[in-house]
């Protein structure tokens, strides 16, 4: 047997993130998308420590061992690991940058920093920093100060050196605004394209802000500061809901530092002077880093009208026999579509509300939401619903993590308008992604709705691989009804005759789904199971996988994420496959296929097989009726399984080993799926041909 049976999950996500950066450092990959990988990688990163990292430490600073909960391997030691891993990243991906900006310079894109502005250039630049950047500059004097300041976690700062002319040092801060584009794209010179940074603006300017002081040198570099920010909710019950997440918002900005990044080539002083100021010790992660960070702003490189240089966007393609056009009510009413953005369009999500909103018969409107866009179509809808005298039912998760202020505005704004909201269940969020309403037809009740594997986000769908079913069978809908039940009166555990839903259901059920597969293989059956999710990382779901394939049930897996489950080990895991996508997608659906002998059953989901998806949350997974729906699903399971590009294998190795051509054509999952789409409308345009 092999010794080892699980991968930690934070050097699994960890090497997700390495594939991420590989998209970055992929020269098929058009060049500014090449950027926006880096930048994706960076924020990845951020998150990881203000959250997972965080988690860590505070198990490593309360004693405890952290060995059951962390797979084997104490937090003291995990958050070692962690760093050197993330210090061989980061100068991984100063190289890659590099690579990409020289890639760049090819095709007469420079980013240039303060030595390299031409006096046609400095004339632009004094113009902007007198009207855009000094106004929002924020700096700082920092040796008289008797509090030090409080760096903010979100935010880049140029930390100042000042040599006096009598030899003492004075050292400054300087905040790199938030509100102004990083990136400031200069006037052409000679067919060429120029971009400076802020940074590098500001640099330039040092004399300028400085002026004042009688100096012999003056110099900057970068710091960034990453804090701990997990939510702490007051206990206090004369607050509301709403109080108690936004107060503890507010207190992310004083949350303990958890990281440390500096520019290499800061005067060893001036580090030691922060250093010392923020009390940041040696058992703290310290990242030396290049000459500039918060490179998560990457993702929002200006495109310089170099379409030619990203990949080219694919117009999200209608669903087969469901219109934008007509009533989506009448149409549901007859049969189940499924939408899978972003190949088809999310639009069909909105037209379905737009129209509930206004159809004179529908009588309530029940949805949950987790994340929102920033002038969301979902919340619009909803408000007409309200204002048109329908009864609007809100479950809105206040602490859905980074997007807290923005469901608190949201959530005020609705309230305004009438519509009644539901805050979530002390010490469960609700991550499902449902909607129900409710129609008077013949003086019945009937009810319509939507069950879908991701967040009803406008902006996210275009970018998310999610699907979603719109149904009108009565007996599912009567279980999500169930459910808004349960956010009211949640003492109460309902029974559901359809729906899976956790945190009471879900874990039972997918062990007895693979307990059957078991069964069916111990008899001589044909048996497979087939899983498509973010994350596997929950011990009791991968022990049960590892018994399954013990008994011969073939497993194949596609976990874009964390994998703590380790493939193809003898005696262990022998019968499993596991792979990872990630390409100009993010893969985000959860789809759950097992073979059942010949009767197979599919399933879509808001779940993964994390404990705090089955245990701590409620989730809401679907079985899949329409035999032309759950065709899709597993056709759709299938051309991902026959990718050869943009696919790795996960292993005890974490070495991101891509999945081979062995003399194959090239087959890259997410373009043939579009194709697949494309072929589907291509049928049903040539329907009319046949019959003519």
């Amino acid at each position: 047997m092999y010794e080892q049976k699980y991968i930690d999950r934070e050097k699994s996500w960890l090497a997700f993130n390495a594939r991420v950066l590989q998209e970055a450092a992929d020269n098929t990959v058009p060049l500014l998308d090449r950027l926006r990988f880096v930048g994706i990688f960076s924020n990845n990163l951020d998150e990881f420590f203000r959250v997972r990292y965080a988690a860590i430490r505070r198990l490593s600073l309360s004693g405890i061992s952290g060995e059951k909960y962390l797979g084997g391997i104490s937090a003291h030691q995990l958050i070692k690991d962690i760093t050197e891993i993330v210090i061989q990243q980061q100068s991984e991906s100063l190289r890659i940058l590099g690579n990409i900006e020289a890639e760049l310079e090819s095709e007469n894109i420079f980013i240039i920093n303060e030595t390299q502005i031409t006096p046609k250039q400095e004339c632009f630049l004094k113009d902007f920093y007198t009207q855009k950047l000094s106004p929002e500059l924020v700096t700082i004097i920092l040796n008289d100060l008797a509090v030090f300041p409080i760096l903010k976690d979100t935010l880049g700062y140029l930390a100042v050196r000042l040599e006096l002319a009598n030899d003492e040092v004075r050292y400054a801060l300087i905040e790199i605004p938030k509100n102004i584009n990083r990136f400031v794209v200069l006037p052409s010179e000679d067919e060429k394209q120029y971009v400076i940074l802020i940074d590098d603006v500001i640099r330039f300017k040092l004399k300028n802000i400085f002026n004042i002081f009688d100096y012999k040198s003056v110099s900057a570099h970068m710091i960034k500061i990453t804090r701990d920010a997990q939510l702490d909710i007051d206990s206090d019950l004369s607050k509301s809901m709403l109080e108690k997440i936004a107060s503890s918002v507010k207190d992310r900005r004083i949350g303990e530092p958890v990281r440390f990044i500096y520019d290499n080539l800061i005067e060893e002083d001036t580090l030691q002077f922060f250093l010392d100021k923020m009390k940041i010790v040696e058992t703290d992660s310290i990242i030396p880093g290049g000459r500039y960070h918060n490179r998560r702003d990457y993702m929002s490189f200006p495109n310089l009208g170099r379409y030619d240089l990203l990949y080219k966007p694919n117009e999200p393609l209608p669903v087969p026999g469901l219109s934008l056009e007509g009533s989506i009510l009448e149409k549901i009413s007859k049969k189940d579509y499924l939408v899978h953005a972003p190949y088809q369009s999310f639009s069909y999500l909105t037209k379905f509300l737009r129209e509930a909103a206004l159809d004179p018969k529908v009588t309530s409107i029940k949805i949950t939401l987790y994340r929102l866009a920033k002038n969301s179509q979902i919340i619009s809808s909803l408000i007409n619903a309200a204002k048109n005298g329908k009864r609007v039912v809100v479950q809105i998760e206040l602490q859905a993590r980074f997007d807290e202020a923005s469901n608190i505005s949201y959530a005020e704004q609705m309230q305004t308008e009438g519509i009644e909201l539901i805050f979530g269940i002390k010490g469960l969020k609700v991550h499902s992604k449902i909607c129900v309403i409710e129609r008077l037809e013949e003086g019945k009740n009937r009810r319509y709705g939507f069950i879908s594997t991701g967040n009803f986000n406008e902006s996210t769908a275009k970018i998310y691989t999610d699907v979603t079913l719109f149904t009108c069978h009565q007996g599912i809908l009567k279980d999500t009804s169930k459910i808004f039940e349960f956010f009211d009166i949640n003492y109460r555990v309902h029974r559901y005759k359809h729906l899976i839903v956790s945190p009471h259901y879900t874990r039972t059920k997918f062990i007895k789904l693979i307990d059957r597969e078991i069964l069916h293989a111990l008899a001589g059956r044909k048996t497979h199971i087939k899983l498509k999710m973010n994350s596997l990382s929950d011990f009791k779901m991968i022990d049960k996988l590892y018994e399954a394939s013990n008994a011969g049930v073939k497993i194949q897996l596609q976990v874009r994420g964390i994998c703590s489950l380790i493939p193809g080990i003898p005696g262990m895991s022998e019968n499993i496959e596991a792979i990872s996508i990630v390409d100009n997608y993010l893969e985000h659906s959860r789809v759950y296929i097992f073979g059942n002998a010949g009767l197979t059953e599919v399933y879509i989901s808001s779940a993964d097989f994390m404990t705090r998806n089955l245990d701590g949350r409620v989730e809401v997974t679907c079985p899949i009726y329409d035999l032309e729906i759950k065709k899709e699903l597993i056709d759709n399971f299938n051309i991902a399984w026959k990718g050869n590009v943009k696919v790795r294998y996960h292993s005890y190795k974490l070495d991101n080993k891509y999945k081979p051509k062995n003399h194959h054509a090239p087959f890259r999952a997410q373009f043939e799926t579009y194709k697949y789409y494309q072929n589907k409308v291509a049928l049903l345009e040539e329907v009319p041909q046949k019959v003519n």
